[in-house]
């Protein structure tokens, strides 16, 4: 494996860092993040007629750029740097890759185009706190209780008379779920006897969709919440037999190491920012980052930082470590974020500073796809470290 980036990596990662640093201070991204779609549209279409940034995962052949997943993982490292309010990691990292393995051929000629132009975005719909689950991230999401397990809660899917598919039930913390043009929304059909997860598309303008946007702990991760009452919609798919958990649980791979990446850029965003406060704040006539004990905290975050870069790289090209890698991002943003606001001194502590969004991105992040340490020790558990009488491989011990 040649972990070397090429020339045109480099070069999208350099035009993406001169865009975002010109449209993405501080300021613009919490006007952004206040806007009714949550985002900066304008800013949006730029990334995606320039660089093709939504459509930077799909094949040419639907519009895309045709790259691969470790090149929007790339991009992600400097959207995370500026903590950039977007559609991309709900349309490009969970959407698109489902519909790409379970759409038929004209749903993915009929979606991924707009999709991958940046007209349409998309959102995964997992009803309740469950997105981890449903992503194969934290647990096994084969069992279906995370769907509604056949009973009350959760999104049900029955037969109409015309033979088509209705859904009626509740979706809350869908991320971009309340401006997106596009739901996936995963719910239980069958009933308790055959009971399955399936997969269904809904246009925003569907009969019986009512969605609103929620108040959360990170307003640059907008979410919303979604209500079906007796919906229209269209199976994701041609057979009702489609291997959902599996789909999901590949996307999870990626999208966990597209998390990654993002969580690192904003990481070492963090710590340069508390770097350069540290430099210049003065404390008894002396820089506060020349003491000791400031420098050892610092490097401290730094090892973590580099550490979890690597991580993150190595999950780009293997997504199988995906859920190790987003621990690792996961730990080191939190760490970071949380000692950029201690060593902002007093002004850290208001809660208007900006060392507080990186905090708040880091606390999310986690309650959506972590905790960390389930993280892990599902990962653990797929790499068979704990089977009873297994011995430890060369494999099972590099992970």
């Amino acid at each position: 494996m040649d972990a070397a980036f090429t020339a045109e990596q480099d070069e999208m990662r350099r035009t993406l860092r001169e865009i975002l640093g010109k449209r993405c201070g501080p300021d613009e991204v919490k006007a952004a993040a206040r806007t009714a779609a949550g985002h900066d549209g304008e800013l949006w279409q730029q990334l995606a007629r320039q660089l093709g940034l939504p459509g930077i995962a799909v094949p040419e052949e639907y519009g895309g750029v045709g790259c691969t997943p470790a090149d929007l993982a790339l991009a992600c490292e400097e959207t995370g740097r500026v903590l950039l309010p977007s559609p991309l990691l709900a349309t490009a990292a969970l959407a698109a890759p489902l519909l790409q393995a379970l759409g038929t051929e004209a749903q993915r000629s009929a979606l991924l185009p707009p999709l991958a132009a940046g007209a349409l975005t998309a959102a995964l719909a997992v009803p309740g706190p469950a997105l981890a689950t449903a992503l194969g991230l934290t647990g096994d999401n084969t069992a279906g209780e995370w769907s509604g397990g056949g009973r009350a809660g959760g999104v049900q899917a029955r037969r109409d008379e015309a033979g088509g598919w209705r859904l009626y039930g509740e979706v809350a913390q869908v991320l971009d779920g309340h401006s997106a043009g596009l739901l996936l929304v995963a719910a239980h059909a069958g009933g308790f006897a055959r009971s399955r997860t399936l997969l269904f598309l809904v246009r925003a303008d569907a009969p019986g969709l009512a969605r609103t946007r929620q108040a959360v702990l990170d307003e640059t991760r907008p979410q919303g919440r979604i209500q079906l009452r007796d919906t229209p919609v269209e199976l994701l798919g041609d057979s009702d037999e489609a291997e959902v958990t599996g789909a999901l649980a590949a996307t999870g791979r990626t999208a966990a190491a597209v998390l990654a990446a993002e969580a690192v850029g904003a990481a070492a965003q963090a710590l340069a920012r508390t770097v350069e406060y540290v430099r210049a704040r003065e404390q008894f006539g002396r820089a506060v980052g020349s003491f000791q004990a400031v420098k050892h905290r610092l490097a401290d975050l730094y090892v973590h930082v580099q550490a979890a870069r690597s991580a993150a790289y190595y999950a780009a090209w293997d997504p199988e470590q995906g859920g190790l890698a987003l621990a690792q991002a996961l730990e080191a943003l939190r760490l970071t974020s949380a000692e950029a606001i201690q060593l902002h001194g007093g002004i850290g502590f208001t809660w208007e500073h900006d060392a507080h969004l990186y905090f708040k991105r880091a606390a999310a992040d986690e309650l959506l796809f972590g905790p960390v340490h389930r993280l892990r020790a599902h990962a653990a558990h797929r790499a068979g470290l704990f089977t009873p009488g297994a011995a430890p491989t060369p494999e099972r011990v590099a992970v």
